[in-house]
């Protein structure tokens, strides 16, 4: 790990910092209200609304805690740095979710058995349609994040609140239903369909923690991007033996490249420095380990993964 990597204090921290304290403080608004309106209103699709904010509350409180944690620079003890804090948080997250579902899932049944009307239906609607707006602003400025990000972490809580946001529509529905329509049923209905949105998100949660816990490779788009990059200097080429991985808001990559023979060692160094420097510009959290060969005269070598890699 290079010098300039470990000084390296780059925006995209700073940036999950804040939209994690943004989720947290959305998620506690919204526990309040919906929990005003449902003791108003005794509706099962609000109070299923309701148990996923809290949920949403309480995986919210993990990623902010989490990306923290994951920023934290390598240590003796962690050469790798802390970025797989992230995958663990969001299969927390998903762990809630399912919990949620299956709670709701419960409670929506005995709803759809056992039909009362809505109470306060005013207030029920009103508190659903706020709930939508602070939502959809909260997934908008998330996918911005994202955008700039590699948040595994922050993409898990989007996922939690856009399942939320389609949970307000269907509860939303739902409380209409009951209220304009006399339909009691539909309310029910509305939070089954919530229990079933949360299980999707939750799925979705838990592959993508999979994957960084599992260290899959980044995207073939992504690796040919650092072929690219790499060999835009004529004296690198022939990039093998490339493996890479995310951890959190880190991107680990190490790969051989075939630099010419005649080079010094001093030159060498320094075609390698600006082929880290490239790198860094396109993936600023990279950690990035770069191996010279002599072009045409290197042999085998590496140990058992290079091995594995080379035969691909």
């Amino acid at each position: 790990m290079s010098s300039e990597l470990r000084s390296f204090d780059p925006p995209p921290a700073s940036l999950t910092r804040g939209i994690t304290l943004l989720s947290v403080g959305v998620a506690a608004l919204l526990v309040t209200v919906k929990a005003i309106a449902w003791m108003a209103s005794g509706s099962v699709a609000l109070l299923a609304s309701l148990a996923d904010s809290t949920l949403d509350l309480v995986a919210s409180t993990i990623t902010f805690f989490a990306v923290r944690y994951a920023a934290v620079p390598p240590d003796d003890d962690h050469r790798f740095g802390h970025g797989k804090a992230e995958a663990f948080a969001s299969l927390l997250q998903a762990g809630l979710v399912f919990a949620s579902a299956a709670l709701i899932g419960q409670e929506a049944i005995h709803s759809l058995l056992n039909p009362e009307p809505i109470a306060a239906e005013g207030w029920a609607l009103a508190v659903m349609v706020f709930s939508i707006v602070m939502t959809f602003g909260l997934i908008t400025a998330q996918t911005w994040v994202l955008k700039r990000t590699r948040s595994v972490a922050v993409s898990g809580d989007r996922a939690h609140y856009a399942s939320d946001l389609a949970s307000n529509l269907a509860a939303l529905a739902g409380i209409a239903a009951s209220a304009w329509l006399g339909i009691q049923g539909l309310d029910g209905a509305a939070a089954l369909l919530i229990a079933g949105l949360l299980l999707w998100g939750a799925i979705s949660v838990f592959r993508e923690a999979a994957v960084q816990l599992m260290d899959q490779e980044l995207p073939a788009t992504e690796r040919a991007r650092i072929v690219e990059l790499v060999t835009q200097d004529p004296r690198l080429s022939d990039v093998h033996q490339l493996r890479t991985r995310a951890s959190g808001p880190y991107v680990h990559m190490q790969m051989h490249v075939d630099l010419e023979p005649l080079l010094t060692l001093a030159d060498a160094h320094q075609v390698i420095v600006e082929a880290e420097r490239r790198l860094l510009a396109a993936f600023p959290m990279a950690d990035i380990l770069i191996h010279p060969d002599p072009r045409g005269i290197a042999e085998p070598h590496g140990g058992a993964f290079a091995e594995v890699t080379a035969a691909e």
